[in-house]
């Protein structure tokens, strides 16, 4: 990119998530659920002396995308690291049911949820974790009717129960600062030392688990510059789409192959982790 178009394009990683959710809706058809002036809030963070917030970290906006009916979902990680609850993680699922309900009656809504998340809020527990378990139950539906699409930009990643719902999108749109993993870094050095992982070497991390590494090893479908007008494109290039045939999760088979093929005993690089995807990917 030159140095026009670099002073040209408007981050979207460094929008808050309601500002990433009008960015990507047609001009005029933003219109919040659930918004802050509801009274959603957490019953929980209080307790614990945490300040709660009036959306609870997530934004449910619905309107357009290129004429397309969506709604866009998309988590605050300026709020308690992007982490869902019992309020916020209800919002998405409800939202993603809601979309599925409105396809079985001709309705053809798509979904696009912007990851932000460390995964499941430890102050609530396992409240958190049980909307998590139905956002992934209500993917499953929806993507059977129309494309849930998942863009993971930056700063937080995506981790925790949440990269399990990344993976079950119809597709998986990153850029070079996104992140994605099941166990974050610093539970991962807490878990298996320093000497394994490393918390503080930030392109040990990203050369693990950062866009362009998701994206070489299948992972991901689609890697973009941060720019909020190409992200836009790639989003509503993918929401046109029919619902796809095969989905990530239904290849688990062939990837539990591929991991009985690795030893465990051998210091992993990132290369031998795009050796071990390589192949037939569709």
């Amino acid at each position: 990119m030159n140095r026009a178009a670099l002073l040209a394009r408007e981050s979207f990683v460094e929008l808050g998530a309601r500002a990433r959710a009008k960015a990507l809706l047609d001009t005029g058809t933003f219109r919040e659920l659930a918004g802050p002036f509801d009274g959603l809030t957490s019953p929980w963070l209080e307790r614990q002396g945490v300040v709660p917030q009036g959306d609870d970290g997530v934004i449910v906006a619905k309107g357009l995308i290129d004429g397309h009916p969506a709604v866009v979902l998309a988590i605050e990680g300026a709020f308690q690291g992007g982490s869902l609850g019992e309020v916020g993680g209800a919002k998405i699922a409800g939202a993603l049911e809601l979309a599925a309900e409105d396809n079985r009656h001709g309705i053809p809504v798509r979904a696009v949820i912007l990851f932000e998340t460390g995964g499941v809020r430890l102050q609530e527990a396992n409240l958190g974790l049980a909307a998590i378990a139905e956002i992934h139950a209500a993917i499953v539906d929806l993507r059977r009717y129309q494309p849930v699409i998942g863009v993971i930009a930056g700063q937080v990643g995506c981790f925790g129960g949440m990269s399990i719902a990344a993976g079950l999108c119809s597709a998986l749109v990153v850029t070079r600062e996104a992140r994605l993993g099941l166990n974050g870094p610093a539970v991962i050095e807490q878990e298996a030392g320093i000497a394994e992982y490393d918390s503080r070497d930030r392109p040990f991390i990203w050369s693990f688990t950062g866009g362009e590494q998701r994206l070489a090893t299948g992972l991901a479908d689609r890697f973009v510059d941060d720019d909020s007008a190409a992200i836009r494109a790639t989003v509503a290039a993918l929401v046109a789409q029919p619902p796809a045939a095969v989905h990530r999760s239904d290849r688990h088979e062939d990837y539990l192959r591929r991991l009985g093929a690795y030893d465990p005993a051998a210091q992993a690089e990132p290369a031998t982790v795009r050796q071990l995807y390589a192949g037939d990917q569709q």
